[in-house]
């Protein structure tokens, strides 16, 4: 990755990362030059709770509301391995480049039955071949089945009875369209992570009380360079990107 990275002009590479945090955290580590090489770096990763947004996420016969999707207080990223998480956000120079993407933002761009009808066959508005209308591409077939996989998921474990979030699409969007979502005229946080206690299976008693992985975020004052956490993103923007790059893909 480093040597991928510094192949390109300073200030214009992205790094985005969609699952644990392991190797990220250890590039930076490796060679920590690289923070002032990069523009930015975007995470799917966390959940905050506690009203940091208004949506729904989740609940568990028994549980009650949570918001982590592994433990209820720690999102799955985040969970496999907090200490490495934990090294990227105590980074001040990479903190100030990063954007994070909680649950709490995820949970508001939702696969909803009418936006799973329009990524199968395309948004019509921008159709002038009706043969790609009535003869959805595999890649679009795949992706509406991988949709109703996810919605039936989040139904059974998770009580979301309406409609499954989409999570990492949001993460490649900071990147590209970062004015697709709100951070409350630019505020900016501290984040850190609990790394005490031990990785427990979902189901385990200890599971209701250990908060390894958590992320813990404090808003700073105006000014105060720290973590992008958007509150609220365009949705209908971010799937129609999704559409475009569906039909982007040739129909083998």
């Amino acid at each position: 990755m480093y040597t991928a990275i510094m192949k390109e002009s300073s200030q214009t590479v992205w790094l985005v990362a969609t699952g644990a945090l392991t190797n990220i955290a250890l590039l930076f580590a490796v060679h920590p030059d690289l923070v002032n090489h990069i523009k930015g770096l975007s995470i799917m990763g966390g959940a905050i709770g506690g009203g940091f947004t208004d949506v729904p996420m989740g609940k568990i016969e028994g549980e009650g509301e949570r918001f982590g999707n592994w433990t209820p207080f720690a999102e799955f990223n985040i969970y496999c391995d907090p200490e490495a998480a934990a090294s990227i956000f105590s980074n001040a120079d990479l903190a100030e480049k990063t954007t994070l993407i909680p649950l709490d933002l995820t949970h508001q761009f939702l696969a909803t039955a009418s936006v799973r009808n329009m990524l199968l066959h395309g948004d019509r508005k921008d159709r002038i071949n009706s043969v790609a209308i009535n003869k959805p591409s595999r890649v679009r077939k795949l992706f509406q089945e991988i949709l109703v996989y996810f919605a039936q998921t989040y139904k059974d474990v998770f009580g979301l009875v309406e409609d499954p979030p989409l999570h990492d699409p949001l993460a490649v969007a900071a990147t590209f369209a970062p004015n697709v979502f709100d951070d409350l005229e630019g505020e900016r946080f501290s984040v850190s992570v609990v790394t005490d206690g031990q990785h427990v299976s979902q189901g385990h008693p200890e599971s209701q009380t250990n908060q390894c992985g958590r992320t813990v975020v404090t808003k700073l004052d105006d000014g105060e360079p720290g973590v992008r956490i958007p509150r609220a993103v365009a949705a209908d923007v971010v799937w129609h990107f999704l559409d475009m790059s569906l039909d982007r893909v040739p129909n083998g």
